[in-house]
Formats: structure tokens, C-alpha cells, sequence
């Protein structure tokens, strides 16, 4: 494997951040030690991002996210706070070092000319079914719910998404219309012109997509859904101007506010919730900070506390769940969940690798996340077939978001990556025989 001396460069100052960074709390100045952390993950996502040309470049996007949250955690603003376990500190830079070397693994290095999407009909036509599919499938397993007996959190009063459905395996089926913006924006970009009988129906399909989430009081799909379509209208317009990207990216801002003003909260009782240091600190900001600060909390929790390891188990989940092995043999998801208190459940990404396997989980978990993401970026140079980009724009919200949850032991994660799968082989089939057999000519 080469290696850029850009590249040790990067790493030589993390270290020399995160040592420092691990000082300044052992010395009980928690605002230097979060501070350090936040100014080294802003230096190399700007780094990153001028070496890629690109804001949402997959590694730089995966630094602001896990090497900025973590500062911000270390800022240690909450009474529930406390000074982290020295394992930790270890397992949050493997964390880091272990997806750099797996983006670096294999890396080939030199420019690359990459492949613009063209205006095809086929294509678009295909992506025009895929969208047409997935609204219908996603209505009808919504009028199923509601019928059977699930009510609709919004009308129920229910504030927040973490709410029992008896047809859980439907469900996957009826919050995959999230999709359907990231989808629209590919249809666009390679159609040669919308047609206004498509038209009728891409405007109250996107509208569904966003009006599910509401529906449902999930925070996190009304922010997937906007997202996903502006990281995909971000990589399709290779040539859109990073003040642009900006500009979009911000959008996500009043996004998560509305979530926030939306719903009937208690205000009192999130202030007795997140115990925040300086109680007059406003929602506004008191909430994001502990979305961001609680999930390495109980990350840091579960390391004091854990006894044995799951070996697998628990990153096994999706599979259990996917193929209703869950609920003939529940023990295979009977393993306690370290929370600081009950009422904060987020969790980091790499919360359940170190619950399975220890540090040696998580490094190898955070290679292969970090090899994926090389893939992908690689991918989206040279491939032709507009769906790979829907692939990228998942990945780019798992990294940008992997201070949050455990993505990847989730089964919608899993469900919508084969989705996504089943569409990529759908549109573009016809391609891959044609290159098979100019393989097999040449």
C-alpha cells in the first residue's frame, strides 16, 4: 500500500491534536480538550476537502463528523458528563486511524477522468419506474398499517419516533419512499426532458416522501430525506460551485429546526433530561449538543460497564430481524443496552463492533466502513449507471452522521442498501450485458 506523504502528514498532527486534546482533560480543562478536537477536525475537513474539490468527499465528511463530535462531546457541557475511561480514548483514535488506512488501502493515486451522467431516455424512463414503485408500494403498506390498527404517531400525539408498530416488517416497506427525492433528482439529471404526465407524479410522490416522516414524528427520515437528495444533486453537478454545495448543505439547518418546533415538547422536562451545566442554555442548542455528546457518553458507559462480549450477536441484528429469526429465537436481541439514562438512546456508530469484539472489532469494522467508502468514491468516476450514486449518498449520511446510531446494525439501513441494489442491477442490465460481450469480443 503507498502512502502520500500528505497523508502522514494528515495523521502526524491528529495524533499530536488527540494526545493533546487526552492531556487536557486528564487535567480537567474540558473546553481546551474539546476545543483541540474541533479545531483539528475543521483544518482536515478543510484540507480534505480542497485536495477532493468536493465538500461532501467521503473521508473529509467522516472527519468533521467522528473527530468533531467527539470535541464537541469533550466540551463536557452536561452534568451527566464524565471524564472518559482511558479504553476509550483508545478505541476513539482506532476508530479514526482504522478507516483512514482502509481508504487509503489499494488507493490508487494520480488523476482519474471521471464519467459524467448523459441525458438517456432508457435510464430515465427506468428511474421514472422505480420512483412510480416505490410510492405505490409505500401507500399501500401505509393504508395496511393504518388499517390493521397502528395509529398514526402524529394523530395519536405521540413527539418523538421511537413508537411500536405491529407490522414491523411492512414498515421497512412504508418509509422507503424517503428514497424517491434522491431518485427524482438522477431522473432529472439524465432525462432529456420531463415530461408533464411524469411530472403529475414525481410532485405528489416527493411530497409523500416528506409527508411519511411527519406522519410518523421521525426526525431523523425528514432529515434523511432532505439530505439524501442534496448530497445526490451535489454529486451529479460535478461542476456546481463549492459556495453552492454550501448553500444546500445549509438547508439541513432549518431543516432540524422545524423538526425541533414541530413537536410538542416539554421544555422543562428535556432541561431535567439533558442537565445541561448552564440552565439557561435554549433548546435549540441544548438538544444537538446532547444528539452529539450523548452517543460517546454511552459509548464511554458501555466500556466501563461491559463484562463479556457479544461476539456478533448484536451486529448480527439485521439479519435476525430481515429474516424474522428475531422473533423465533428473541435471545439473539436480548443484550442489555448501556445508557447514561434511559431516556437518551442514541448511540454511535461503532457502538455495537466494540460491544461484539472489543478495540480489535472496531478497527477492523472501521477499516472495512473506511474501504467502502474508497470503493464508492471511486465508483462514482467511472460508472455510468446513475443509481451508484444513490449508494454514495447513503454512505455520505452514515459517515456524516456516525456520532448518532449504530447504522449498520440496523435492518433499514440493510433493507433500503438492498433496495438500492435491486435498482442499480434494473437500470442498468442492459449495459452490463453490452460490456460483457464487448469483454468477450475484445
Amino acid at each position: 500500500m503507498r502512502v502520500r506523504s500528505n497523508t502522514i502528514m494528515e495523521y502526524g498532527t491528529y495524533m499530536l491534536m488527540y494526545l493533546a486534546s487526552y492531556v487536557s482533560s486528564l487535567a480537567g480543562i474540558p473546553l481546551l480538550s474539546g476545543a483541540l478536537l474541533i479545531i483539528e477536525a475543521v483544518y482536515l475537513y478543510i484540507h480534505l476537502v480542497r485536495q477532493a474539490g468536493s465538500l461532501i468527499e467521503l473521508r473529509a465528511w467522516f472527519t468533521l463528523a467522528w473527530v468533531g463530535g467527539q470535541g464537541i462531546a469533550c466540551l463536557k457541557l452536561s452534568r451527566l458528563q464524565t471524564d472518559w475511561h482511558y479504553m476509550t480514548w483508545i478505541a476513539f483514535c482506532l476508530i479514526y486511524l482504522g478507516f483512514g488506512i482502509g481508504y487509503e488501502w489499494g488507493q490508487q493515486y494520480g488523476k482519474v477522468e471521471e464519467v459524467e451522467l448523459k441525458k438517456d431516455d432508457v435510464l430515465s424512463g427506468r428511474l421514472f419506474l422505480c420512483i412510480v414503485m416505490l410510492a405505490v408500494v409505500s401507500v399501500l403498506c401505509f393504508l395496511f398499517e393504518a388499517t390493521v390498527g397502528d395509529d398514526i404517531p402524529l394523530f395519536v400525539g405521540e413527539t418523538h419516533g421511537s413508537y411500536y408498530y405491529r407490522a414491523t416488517g411492512l414498515h421497512y416497506f412504508t418509509v422507503s419512499c424517503i428514497l424517491i427525492p434522491a431518485i427524482t433528482v438522477l431522473y432529472v439529471k439524465v432525462s432529456e426532458s420531463v415530461r408533464n404526465k411524469r411530472l403529475l407524479f414525481l410532485v405528489p410522490a416527493n411530497v409523500l416522501a416528506v409527508l411519511l416522516p411527519l406522519l410518523y414524528v421521525s426526525r431523523f427520515q425528514l432529515v434523511f430525506v432532505v439530505g439524501f437528495a442534496v448530497v445526490t444533486f451535489i454529486m451529479v453537478n460535478k461542476k456546481i460551485r463549492l459556495k453552492t454545495m454550501g448553500i444546500l448543505l445549509g438547508l439541513l439547518v432549518p431543516v432540524y429546526i422545524l423538526t425541533v418546533v414541530h413537536h410538542s415538547y416539554d421544555v422543562s422536562y428535556l432541561s431535567q433530561v439533558f442537565e445541561m451545566k448552564y440552565s439557561q442554555t435554549p433548546l435549540i442548542i441544548s438538544q444537538p449538543y446532547m444528539y452529539v455528546a450523548n452517543n460517546f457518553e454511552n459509548f464511554n458507559h458501555m466500556v466501563v460497564r461491559l463484562t463479556e462480549h457479544t461476539w456478533g450477536l448484536r451486529m448480527l441484528y439485521p439479519f435476525f430481524a430481515l429474516t424474522g429469526l428475531k422473533r423465533l429465537f428473541p435471545q439473539l436481541a436480548a443484550s442489555e443496552v448501556f445508557l447514561i439514562k434511559p431516556e437518551l438512546t442514541t448511540l454511535t456508530m461503532f457502538y455495537d463492533a466494540y460491544y461484539d469484539f472489543g478495540v480489535f472489532g472496531i478497527f477492523f469494522f472501521a477499516f472495512a466502513i473506511g474501504m467502502a467508502a474508497k470503493v464508492l468514491m471511486s465508483a462514482i468516476k467511472k460508472n455510468c449507471n446513475p443509481v451508484v450514486y444513490l449508494f454514495y449518498g447513503q454512505m455520505a449520511i452514515y459517515l456524516g452522521l456516525a456520532f448518532f446510531t449504530t447504522w449498520f446494525s440496523n435492518p433499514t439501513t440493510w433493507f433500503w442498501l438492498i433496495l438500492t441494489g435491486m435498482m442499480y442491477w434494473f437500470v442498468g442490465y442492459d449495459k452490463n450485458k453490452k460490456d460483457a460481450r464487448e469483454d468477450s469480443a475484445g
